[in-house]
C-alpha cells in the first residue's frame, strides 16, 4: 500500500511515455499484493463466513470506482490549472496520498496472524479468535513447502478455477474499454461524464454485497458465480443489440453488476477448496496471475468504435465459457465428495488422517468441498 501510494503520487512527475510506462508497471507490481486480501482474511474466518469478509473488502473496489467519478468531478471543477498542473496531476496526487497515510496505520494496527494479536484483545478473546482460525484449518506456523506447490497445477480443479476466474476478469477489464465511449455518446461534457461512472459502480457496489451475503447464507459458491455470469451475459447481449446511448448504458451497469461479484466468491471458493497453507496460498496467487494475465485480452480486442462488437462478442464467449467450466468444477467437486463419503472406513482414509492437513490438503478424508 505504501509502495502503491508513492508510485502513484510520483506519476504526476512524468513527462515522457517511457517513464510513464515504468510507474504504471510499478503500480501493477504493487496491485499484485492487494490481491492476497481474502487468502489473508482467511486467517481469521470460518470457511462459512469468509464470502462475506470479503465482499466487504472487494466492495472498496467498486466504491473506489464511484468515488472516482466523483473526485475526479471536483477535481474538474475546483482545481484545474490550480499551480499550473492539468487535472490530472491533482488526481495522481490526491490518489496516491491517501494510501500513504492509511498505510501506517494497517501497519500498526493489523496483525500479520491471530496469533500475532496483541492489540485490542484480551488473552480470552485471542483464544477465541485463534480457535476460529484452526476451524478454518490454519495451524499458526505453516510455511510454503515448495514440493507441494507442483501438486496444486496438477490438480484438475486447480484449472477449472483458473478459466472461470480468467473470464471473470476478461470481463471485468472490458468495462473500462467500453464505458468511456458510451458515456461520450450521451454528449455530456467530461465533468458529468464522470458523474454519471457512479451509477455503473454503484450497481456492482450493491450486488458484490447481496450475493456474498447469499453464498454464505446458502454456503453455496458455484450456483451463485454461474448466476452472476448469466446476468452479465445479458448486459453484453443488450451492448451487441442496442445502438443508442441509453440501452447501452443499462447494458453497462448489468455487466458490472454481474461480473463485479464474481471475482471475490472465487478467490472465496479457491481458499475453500485448497486446504493447507501451501495449496491455499499458491492456488490462489496462480489463478489470479492466470487471470490477471488473459485479462490482458480484453485491452487488445476491444479495438472497433464506437460499438465494438468484436469485444462484446469476446466477451460473451468468456462469460458463457465461465460458466460452463463452473459447471464442471460443481459436478467434480460433488464426485469427489461422494468418493470421500464411500472411503471414510478404509485403510486408506485411516492411514491418511495421521498425516497433516498442511500436507495432504483437500485430500484429507474428513475435509469435504463447499460447492
Amino acid at each position: 500500500m505504501l509502495g502503491w501510494g508513492v508510485v502513484t503520487a510520483c506519476t504526476l512527475l512524468v513527462h515522457s511515455y517511457a517513464s510513464l510506462m515504468v510507474t504504471r508497471a510499478l503500480v501493477g507490481a504493487c496491485e499484485a499484493f492487494i490481491q492476497g486480501a481474502v487468502f489473508y482474511l482467511s486467517f481469521w474466518y470460518t470457511y462459512k463466513e469468509l464470502a462475506t469478509r470479503g465482499a466487504i473488502f472487494w466492495s472498496t473496489s467498486a466504491l473506489a470506482g464511484a468515488f472516482n467519478g466523483l473526485i475526479a468531478y471536483a477535481v474538474q471543477k475546483n482545481l484545474a490549472n490550480v499551480n499550473g498542473w492539468h487535472p490530472w496531476r491533482w488526481l495522481f496526487l490526491i490518489e496516491g496520498v491517501v494510501p500513504i497515510g492509511w498505510a501506517f496505520v494497517v501497519w500498526i494496527f493489523l496483525p500479520a496472524t491471530p496469533e500475532k494479536t496483541k492489540l485490542y484483545f484480551n488473552e480470552e478473546e485471542k483464544a477465541i479468535i485463534i480457535k476460529r482460525s484452526r476451524q478454518a484449518f490454519n495451524t499458526g506456523e505453516s510455511k510454503i513447502m515448495p514440493k507441494l506447490i507442483l501438486r496444486v497445477i496438477l490438480d484438475p480443479k486447480f484449472w477449472l478455477m483458473a478459466v472461470v476466474q480468467s473470464a471473470n476478469l476478461f470481463c471485468l477489464t472490458s468495462l473500462s474499454n467500453f464505458l468511456p465511449a458510451i458515456l461520450r455518446s450521451f454528449g455530456w461534457s467530461i465533468v458529468k461524464s464522470q458523474l454519471m461512472t457512479v451509477i455503473v459502480y454503484a450497481c456492482a457496489f450493491v450486488n458484490i454485497l447481496l450475493s456474498a451475503r447469499i453464498s454464505d447464507k446458502l454456503q453455496t459458491r458455484g450456483p451463485i458465480i454461474m448466476v452472476n455470469t448469466m446476468i452479465g451475459a445479458v448486459g453484453y447481449i443488450l451492448l451487441l443489440t442496442l445502438k443508442g446511448a441509453p440501452g447501452r448504458f443499462a447494458g453497462a451497469c448489468i455487466v458490472a453488476m454481474g461480473m463485479y461479484p464474481n471475482v471475490v466468491i472465487v478467490l472465496t471458493w479457491t481458499a475453500t477448496i485448497n486446504v493447507g497453507y501451501t495449496y491455499r496460498a499458491s492456488a490462489a496467487a496462480l489463478i489470479n496471475s492466470i487471470g490477471q494475465a488473459v485479462a490482458i485480452g480484453s485491452n487488445e480486442v476491444y479495438n472497433d468504435p464506437p460499438y465494438y462488437k468484436k469485444g462484446h462478442g469476446a466477451a460473451l464467449g468468456m462469460a458463457a465459457a465461465g460458466t460452463v467450466f463452473c459447471g464442471l468444477l460443481l459436478l467434480l467437486l460433488r464426485y469427489e465428495n461422494a468418493q470421500k463419503r464411500k472411503e471414510q472406513s478404509s485403510e486408506k482414509a485411516a492411514e491418511m488422517r495421521n498425516v497433516s492437513i498442511d500436507e495432504i490438503g483437500n485430500k484429507h478424508p474428513d475435509y469435504f468441498f463447499t460447492y
